[in-house]
C-alpha cells in the first residue's frame, strides 16, 4: 500500500480585546474569581440583545490581510446550536457560509499551505472536573474567538507543528492575541486521514490540542494507528477523538458532526453588513508590521545564518531587541549575543542601546569575550551600564604582547606534556594551553593574540 498523510487544522484564537464579543464584560478572565465577569447577555438570559465588538472584527480582517486572504464583500453572523453545560444559551453566535476572510496562504519550509477561511465567533465557558464533581465557570463565555481553517494540505505531524509555530508568531506580531497555548489562547482541532494509493481517506478529528508538542504527538499516534488498521484491512470510522497526553494515545469520543447537526440559521439580532464599507481596508494593510517570513529573508541578506534568523524572527520582542543592538555593532555579533547570552530578564533590564555600547568595546578589542560576559551579568544584576562597570572595576583587555609573552613562557614551562603533544601534531592540546593562559590573565588576554604567540614560541 502507498500511504499519504493528509492533515487539515482548525485553530481557535482568543482575541485580547478589552471587552467580550457581544457585551461589555471584561475580557480578561484569567485571574478573576469564577462567574464574576458575566452579565445577562453572556449568560443568555431572556430578552437580551448582542452588540458586535468592532475591534474584534477589525482584528480578524487584519489577520486575514496578513495571511493573504480575500476580504468578504458581504458577511453575517449565524447561530450554531448545540447543548453543553458551559454554553448557557444552548447556541453559539458564529459564522457559517459568509466568513469575514477566505482563500489565504501561509508559507512554511518553502511550501504554501492554503487558508480556507477565517471566521469570528464567541467562546464557550469552562468546565472544571475535580473530585468527582463538575463545576462551570462562565467568565470565558463570550470571549471573541477567531477560527482559522486550513485546507487539508499539511503532510506530516512535524509540518503541522511548524505551521502552528509560524501562525503563533504572526498572531503575536499583529498583537491581536497573546497566543499562549498553555493558557488556552491558542487551541487546535486537527483532522487527519490516510490516502491509500491516491484514494481519499476517511478523516478523523482530534479535539483540543493545546501545545505544539501535543499537536505533533497526537497526529503521529493517529497517523500510525490508521496506517496499521488499513494494513490489517480494517475500516477507518469518521469520528471525533480525544487525546490522552499522559498515556500517549487517542480515544473515541463521538461520531463526527456535520453542519446539519448544528441547525445553523442567520443570527436575527445582528444584521448582515459589508466589511469593506465598515473598515478602511487599505489603511489596515498599511498598518501591517513586517511579518516573520519577511524578517527572516531580510536577516539572511545582512549575513545572519538561517538558523539564527529563524530564532530571531520567531519572537517579535526579540527581533525588535536584536535590531536595536545591531545599530551599534555587526548584525552577526548582535545576533550571537541576543540568542545565546541574553535571556528574557536581560531583554527587560538591559536596553539594546546599553548592550550595543558594551559590544562595541568587544568588537574594537577593548575587552575580551570573557570580560564582556562578566560585564553583561553585572548589567543584568545591577542595572548599571557597561562603561560604569568597566571603569569601576578597571576591566580592560591585556593587549601588550610582551606582558602576555611572559605569562605564556610560564605556562609552556609548567605544561611539558601538552607542548610535546603539539610538537607531534596533536593540535587539540593548543586549546588547553590557551585556556591556562586565559586563567592566568583572568580572561583579560586576547585569545587570538595568545594563540599567535604560543605558535611562534613553539616554532
Amino acid at each position: 500500500m502507498n500511504f499519504k498523510t493528509v492533515i487539515g487544522l482548525e485553530i481557535h484564537v482568543q482575541l485580547k480585546t478589552k471587552s467580550k464579543m457581544f457585551c461589555g464584560c471584561d475580557n480578561n478572565a484569567e485571574s478573576a474569581e469564577p462567574n464574576t465577569l458575566v452579565c445577562p447577555v453572556c449568560l443568555g438570559l431572556p430578552g437580551v440583545l448582542p452588540v458586535a465588538n468592532k475591534q474584534a472584527i477589525e482584528w480578524v480582517i487584519k489577520t486575514g490581510l496578513a495571511l493573504n486572504c480575500e476580504i468578504a464583500e458581504n458577511s453575517k453572523f449565524d447561530r450554531k446550536h448545540y447543548f453543553y453545560p458551559d454554553l448557557p444559551k444552548n447556541y453559539q453566535i458564529s459564522q457559517y457560509d459568509m466568513p469575514f476572510c477566505k482563500d489565504g496562504t501561509i508559507e512554511i519550509n518553502n511550501k504554501t499551505v492554503r487558508i480556507k477561511r477565517i471566521h469570528l465567533e464567541e467562546d464557550a465557558g469552562k468546565l472544571i472536573h475535580a473530585g468527582g464533581t463538575s463545576l462551570v465557570d462562565l467568565n470565558r463565555t463570550g470571549t471573541p474567538l477567531m477560527e482559522i481553517v486550513t485546507e487539508p494540505e499539511i503532510e506530516s505531524p512535524a509540518e503541522a507543528k511548524i505551521f502552528m509555530q509560524e501562525l503563533r508568531s504572526i498572531l503575536r506580531y499583529l498583537d491581536v492575541s497573546d497566543a499562549d497555548m498553555e493558557k488556552g489562547h491558542l487551541r487546535c482541532d486537527a483532522n487527519i486521514s490516510i490516502a491509500v494509493d491516491d484514494k481519499e481517506g476517511v478523516p478523523t478529528e482530534i479535539k483540543n490540542l493545546n501545545s505544539f508538542r501535543m499537536v505533533e504527538r497526537a497526529l503521529a499516534f493517529e497517523e500510525s494507528r490508521q496506517k496499521e488498521d488499513l494494513t490489517m484491512g480494517k475500516k477507518i470510522i469518521k469520528e471525533t477523538r480525544g487525546w490522552d497526553d499522559k498515556r500517549g494515545f487517542t480515544f473515541p469520543q463521538r461520531s463526527k458532526e456535520i453542519a446539519q447537526d448544528y441547525r445553523y440559521f442567520p443570527e436575527p439580532d445582528l444584521p448582515p453588513f459589508t466589511p469593506k464599507k465598515a473598515f478602511d481596508i487599505e489603511k489596515l494593510k498599511k498598518e501591517l508590521p513586517e511579518l516573520p517570513a519577511a524578517k527572516r529573508q531580510r536577516y539572511q541578506k545582512i549575513g545572519i545564518k538561517i538558523s539564527d534568523a529563524e530564532v530571531l524572527a520567531s519572537d517579535y520582542e526579540m527581533a525588535e531587541y536584536f535590531e536595536g543592538v545591531a545599530k551599534a555593532v555587526s548584525p552577526t555579533l548582535a545576533a550571537n549575543w541576543v540568542i545565546n547570552e541574553i535571556k528574557s530578564e536581560g531583554i527587560l533590564i538591559v536596553s539594546p542601546e546599553n548592550l550595543g555600547e558594551m559590544l562595541q568595546k568587544l568588537e574594537k578589542g577593548e575587552i575580551t569575550g570573557k570580560i564582556a560576559k562578566d560585564v553583561l551579568s553585572e548589567m543584568i544584576e545591577s542595572g548599571k551600564t557597561a562603561p560604569e562597570i568597566i571603569q569601576s572595576k578597571g576591566l580592560k583587555q591585556m593587549g601588550d604582547e610582551g606582558e602576555i609573552g611572559k605569562i605564556i613562557d610560564k605556562v609552556i614551562s609548567d605544561n611539558p606534556k601538552p607542548v610535546s603533544d603539539i610538537k607531534t601534531g596533536k593540535m587539540e592540546a593548543m586549546g588547553f594551553l590557551i585556556g591556562q593562559v586565559m586563567r592566568e590573565t583572568k580572561g583579560s588576554a586576547n585569545p587570538q593574540i595568545v594563540n599567535t604567540i604560543i605558535k611562534k614560541k613553539l616554532e
